[in-house]
């Protein structure tokens, strides 16, 4: 089939019955929940600039192996110019939602796409294992299908591994192996609009150990399997409030949520991984299933980052306030932290490296870097649209109040901005950005950013580690060498 259309994606939606829980009550019939009426079109809308003349031949190309026309999010990179096609694939989807989105479906893409292209790694251990997750990549591919993933464990005793935990299956487990496949159950999160997804993909970061074998798994199946229940967190906003008042949050708000199997049964063939610790620990470094997608949210994160600066300056220009010189000190921070990422991006793309397959892996470094510095400039962005904003974030009227006559000339004699600037063009403003920095939609998008690639801290230990055992620090050696010069100084 190849690339579908918007129509097609949300068609999909309605063919399917996902056992979905929200606010207490069973959600059937999803796309006219109004709390994910807007998501999906906005998911929708991505499905169609894959058929727009705009974009098309810049984020799809034409399958060697189908002829078929795929996203370029499952292009397996060979060169620089690949980098560059698969960049603007992460590039359109991030702008046409402000980077807001975090799981949009090219991100899910690159995992499975990095997965299938290294699976030779899973030969050692299982060709079935290999060849399933080769398939599958064919299968998303060639369908355009949506995934959404569920990798971490419930935050329940997190002093103690998975099976050491009071219920053997608090967290996901193989409970036995039958002839049609493997029975699972537990929990797992973070799944991210797993609610208007096709499938869904499970696996899991590092650190199995001994006796968490049953833990060790890696599988993909239909998001309505029979006994797969998705439990929605509480959501930010119920549908209905006007995009006046709430321009992204009543947009862009992506679902999580926590994945209940309850005896799910996965088929053979959906099977990448099981019942062993040692590759289960080796997944990540050996698919590059950290590094690829990185790629993607650092782009993401790129575009998400400069949106939050651009409404900052916006917001300080609106009523005249970055004329001071703290506030433009504030504004070129923002500015200097987009510039820095932007840079990043390049080098990361421009210093790729080849892996033994002919794979183009972006610079692991320049990734990295990123990932360490957006829970930090991310959060500080909005801090900065908190402080330039002030009182005049908590005190916007509604856009009912602007439509009532009685009120229009209330409206613009005392919300008016500095000159040019009517009262209602500073309200709208200032509600984009009382929904980026104070909203719950917001929070959630700063907890996102602080966390979206795991502990921060113990990320950072982790890149500091490896840069130690593959540095020698020769520079250091050099300047300490000092016999060396006073010979070369007695000598003459």
């Amino acid at each position: 089939m190849g690339i579908r259309t918007g129509d097609q994606y949300i068609e999909g939606l309605r063919s399917r019955q996902p056992e979905v829980w929200m606010s207490g009550r069973r959600i059937t019939n999803l796309v006219d929940e109004p709390v994910f009426q807007q998501p999906i079109l906005e998911m929708a809308k991505l499905y169609d600039m894959q058929h727009d003349p705009a974009y098309q031949d810049k984020i799809t190309h034409v399958c060697e192996e189908t002829g078929e026309r795929v996203n370029n999010s499952f292009l397996v990179p060979k060169n620089y110019e690949d980098l560059q096609k698969r960049r603007a694939i992460f590039e359109a989807y991030a702008r046409a939602t402000f980077g807001l989105m975090g799981r949009t479906p090219d991100f899910l893409n690159v995992v499975v796409t990095s997965m299938a292209s290294n699976s030779n790694f899973l030969d050692k251990y299982n060709k079935d294992w290999s060849e399933n997750i080769n398939n599958y990549y064919r299968h998303i591919r060639d369908n355009d299908l949506f995934l959404t993933h569920a990798i971490i464990n419930p935050q329940n005793d997190r002093s103690k591994s998975s099976h050491e935990q009071k219920d053997t299956f608090t967290h996901l487990g193989a409970v036995k192996e039958t002839p049609e496949g493997l029975v699972v159950r537990g929990a797992k999160m973070l799944a991210t609009l797993a609610p208007i997804t096709d499938e869904v993909i499970v696996y899991s970061f590092p650190g199995f150990k001994p006796g968490d074998e049953r833990y060790a798994l890696a599988f993909a199946i239909p998001i309505d399997t029979p006994g797969l229940r998705i439990l929605c967190r509480e959501p930010m906003q119920d549908g209905t409030r006007s995009l006046f008042d709430h321009p992204i949050a009543s947009r862009f708000e992506e679902m999580d949520a926590v994945l209940v199997f309850h005896d799910v049964l996965i088929p053979w063939n959906r099977v990448f991984l099981y019942n062993n610790v040692e590759a289960a620990n080796l997944l990540y470094p050996k698919t590059g299933i950290a590094q690829q997608p990185a790629h993607q949210s650092g782009i993401r994160g790129l575009v998400k980052l400069q949106f939050a600066a651009e409404v900052a300056c916006k917001v300080a220009d609106s009523i005249g306030v970055d004329v001071f010189l703290n506030v433009q000190d504030q504004l070129g921070e923002l500015i200097q932290s987009v510039e820095t990422i932007r840079a990043l991006l390049r080098v990361a793309e421009y210093e790729f490296e080849l892996n033994p397959l002919g794979e183009a892996m972006p610079s692991a470094a320049a990734l990295e870097t990123i990932r360490g510095l957006m829970p930090n400039v991310y959060p500080r962005a909005i801090e900065v649209i908190q402080i330039i904003g002030a009182g005049g974030l908590l005190m916007s009227p509604t856009g009912a109040d602007f439509e009532h006559p009685e009120l229009a000339e209330d409206m613009e004699q005392f919300y008016v901005g500095k000159e040019g600037v009517s009262g209602e063009e500073r309200v709208r403003l200032f509600k984009l950005a009382w929904d980026l920095c104070g909203e719950a939609f917001g929070q959630r998008l700063l907890q996102y950013e602080r966390y979206y690639t795991g502990d921060p801290l113990r990320k950072r230990a982790i890149f500091y580690n490896a840069f130690k055992r593959n540095h020698s620090f020769e520079m250091v050696d050099e300047a300490l060498n000092i016999a060396d010069v006073k010979k070369i100084v007695t000598t003459t």
